[in-house]
Parts: C-alpha cells; structure tokens; sequence
C-alpha cells in the first residue's frame, strides 16, 4: 500500500476565551508511573460519506482546549520528578491519502499494512498523533497514537468521544477530571500487600528469558472472531461446577480462561512449567473513601496475576481455569490500590525501585506467559465525528507475542474480536482448537 502524505502539522488547542498559562505542569501520578512508557495506536475506518478533515481539525482544536494534557509535553519539574508540561505545543495531525480502494487496499486483519495508517510510534514529542488517511472509493481511515503515561484506555476513550462531540458542533460532556495529586498516602502507610515484584523491580534486576528458538520475526498476529451464542455456550461451561449461590463466571473470565488453555497447548508449554496471564484492573469504580470523582482523567491501572502450572490448566476443566482468573482479578481491590499507593510514595524511591511495565515494554515475547487487555467496556465505537461512527476499530499490528487484546466486534451483536499474536509454528494448532469447547 502506498500511502502519499499531503501535510503534516502541529494543532493547537482553540480556546474560547483567553488562552491559560503554558507555564503551568501536571505532575505525573502514582499510577502514571508505573504503567507503559511508550505510544499505543489505534485504527478506525469509515464508509463514505465522511467528514471534511477540516471539520476533523477543528473538533480536534476544540477537544485539546479541554484535554491541555493532550497537547503538551512530557517532562520534569525543578525536583527532576516527571510532569506533564502544559505548553499548548500541539498534537502531530498528518493529512494522507491512497490512490485505491480501502477493501482493496488494506486487510481488516491485523497486518504490518496498519503501520502505515498511522504515524511511527518511535521518537515522538507529541503525546497524540492523528492521521488521517482517504481512499479513492470515500473511506477514511483515522490513525491515532496516544502515550500511556498521559492516560489509560479508559480515559483515552473519553477523549475520543469528546473529540466526536466537538467535531459535531456539541458541548463536551461529561468534562474531564484533571487533578492526579488526590491519591494521598496514609500516614502512618499501611503495606498490607507485596508491590515489590509486581509493580516496582529492583533496578538491577536481571530478566531471564526463555529459552526458545523463535525470533520476533516468526510473531504472527491473529484475528479470532468469536459468537455471542459461542460465548453464551462458553460461559455456562465455565460456570458449570459454581454452587447455587455462587454468581456465574463473567463472559470475560470464562473467555480469557479459555484462551489461556488453548495457546497453553498451542505453545506445547512443557507440563511442570509455570505460566501467568496479567490482566489490568481499573481502580475507578474499585476506590472508596474517597471515591475517584467521574470523568477522572489519567492512569487509574494495577495488575492481577493469574499463574498455574501448564499441566493443570490443561488437565483441569475450564471452571478451575476461571476460578484462577476470577479470584485474582477479585483480590485487587480498594485496600490492595491503597496499599499500593502507600508503597509507592514510601517505599519506592526509598528502595531505588523501578516500575515493572517498563521493564516489560521492551519485550516483544511473552512466552511462557499472557497478557490480556480487554477493550470491552471502552466506547470507542462512539467516535462520531458528524457522518456516523466507524465500521471497522482495531490496535494497530503490534507483534508481541502472548499480548492479547479483546474488543467488542463491530457487529454490535454481543460477539467479541479476539487479537492472538503467536509464533507461527503454534498457530496451526491454536486455530484448530480455538472453537473448541472439549
């Protein structure tokens, strides 16, 4: 695909009335330091007609003037602590197109064909790149990349919604949050869980990899649609063994659980080797006392840790599987978040620890363990920007092998959109297995 770029600027936040200071900083929270340090990219297509990208523009201008974060900078305060520079510089907005038709063109799949739909994610000052990419047949493709640290999925995804708005001529609502200063510690703290190895690693940590003889260049990413009668079957099979009182397994818990035994066997993992699977938990609706105000905007992600031995899950049946998913996620609750906020102001620094993401980001392989990022819940799907929503939504290809992303299928219909990077020799027997509920 030969992607011919027209223009490439900087958009500045369009303010009402007189612009703010671009002197003033956001320090980076707690959460924001220990999540990934690098830019995420997501694809959107639309069918024709579409919206001028001067309407684009200017919702953009419109949504950064109440997202200042967006448009700044990353950077330290006198202290050398890092913050986000409210300086108004602008987010990269690229005009492209393609002289052929999108279906012609570009694989709904995940393929490296994406990469070129968006701005690299290697080098970049601006925390949000937009590209906007036209066809010859009327779609639009919109490329957007956003750094971690300024914002999880869910805050992102409310940006992305205001950004709609703005572009449709609406007020933005709900408004955004910005104050990242009220996770105060207790005093004294109260450590009542272990961070260490989890979040924050010792700065000398030597990583062990495994030893396989695959490279990144074998890592194949795969797309796994999945039915809602599918995952209704799925579901009361993984809640087949709770008591009467006992609440079924969520459609999340028993697909992840499903997904961890077929690539456990696909991978051919040896039977006493020990996996994980890491999933993310978002704290709004878990903190109490006090309660994280709506429209909170930044990182508000820990981890829970799923880990078994490769024989038992595959020797198990799928309700012990989602048992292990169900009892992690269950433990990180508000006193695990509180206990890690603790950890995190006293223990930290005064240990010279660093945060684990960060350490991970620069993997490309996985094995033997998973991460699952599930976009389920994020109204991406509501980015409108006056002709419709998009058709098509998906992460960009990103070839770490064993992270899995799973995202609401663009049907509407209940049915899920699983993204499987894998080695290529184990993706044969993945395939066969994936659909299989024995």
């Amino acid at each position: 695909m030969k992607v011919k770029i027209g223009s490439s600027k900087l958009v500045q936040p369009l303010y009402e009335g007189n612009p703010p200071p671009t002197t003033n900083y956001i320090p980076l929270s707690v959460f924001d330091k220990v999540t990934y340090d690098q830019h995420v990219a997501i694809i959107y297509a639309y069918r024709p007609p579409t919206t001028p990208n001067a309407t684009i523009e200017l919702g953009l201008k419109k949504s950064l003037a109440v997202y200042r974060e967006w448009a700044g900078r990353l950077g330290k305060d006198s202290n050398g602590e890092p913050v986000i520079l409210l300086n108004d510089e602008g987010v990269r907005f690229v005009e492209a197109s393609v002289d052929r038709a999108l279906d012609q063109t570009v694989s709904i799949g995940p393929s490296a064909s994406l990469l070129s739909l968006h701005p690299s994610l290697e080098g970049v000052e601006e925390l949000v790149q937009v590209q906007v990419t036209r066809f010859s047949c009327g779609s639009m493709v919109v490329g957007f990349t956003a750094h971690h640290l300024v914002a999880d999925g869910h805050a992102t995804s409310s940006f992305l919604v205001a950004w709609g708005q703005a572009s449709r001529g609406l007020e933005i609502s709900p408004l955004p949050f910005h104050d990242r200063t009220i996770f105060s510690p207790r005093d004294p703290p109260i450590l009542d869980f272990e961070h260490r190895g989890v979040e924050y690693v010792s700065k000398n940590i030597k990583k062990v990899y495994p030893l396989i003889d695959n490279s990144v260049d074998d890592i194949v990413a795969h797309k796994v649609h999945y039915t809602a009668e599918f995952l209704s079957k799925l579901k009361a099979r993984a809640s087949s063994m709770n008591g009467p009182h006992d609440r079924p397994f969520s459609t999340f818990e028993s697909l992840v659980a499903h997904l961890w035994r077929a690539i456990t066997r696909a991978r051919g993992l040896n039977g006493q080797e020990n996996t994980q699977v890491r999933i993310s938990v978002d704290g709004r609706a878990r903190l109490k006392n006090p309660k994280v105000p709506n429209g909170y905007f930044g990182n508000l992600v820990l981890w829970a840790f799923a880990k078994a031995r490769a024989n038992d899950l595959l020797r198990e049946p799928l309700p012990y599987v989602a048992k292990l998913l169900h009892d992690a996620v269950v433990n990180v609750q508000d006193d695990y978040f509180k206990s890690f906020i603790d950890f995190a102001n006293h223990k930290a620094k005064e240990e010279d620890l660093v945060p684990n993401a960060v350490a991970d980001s620069k993997e490309s392989i996985l094995w033997p363990n998973l991460e699952v990022d599930s976009w389920l819940r994020f109204p991406f799907y509501d980015l409108d920007f006056g002709s419709g929503g998009p058709y098509i939504f998906m992460p960009s290809f990103s070839p770490t092998e064993g992270m899995i992303f799973l995202l609401p299928s663009f049907t509407g219909d209940g049915s899920i959109d699983v993204f499987v990077p894998l080695f290529q020799q184990n993706l044969p027997t993945f395939k066969q297995i994936c659909y299989s509920l024995d």
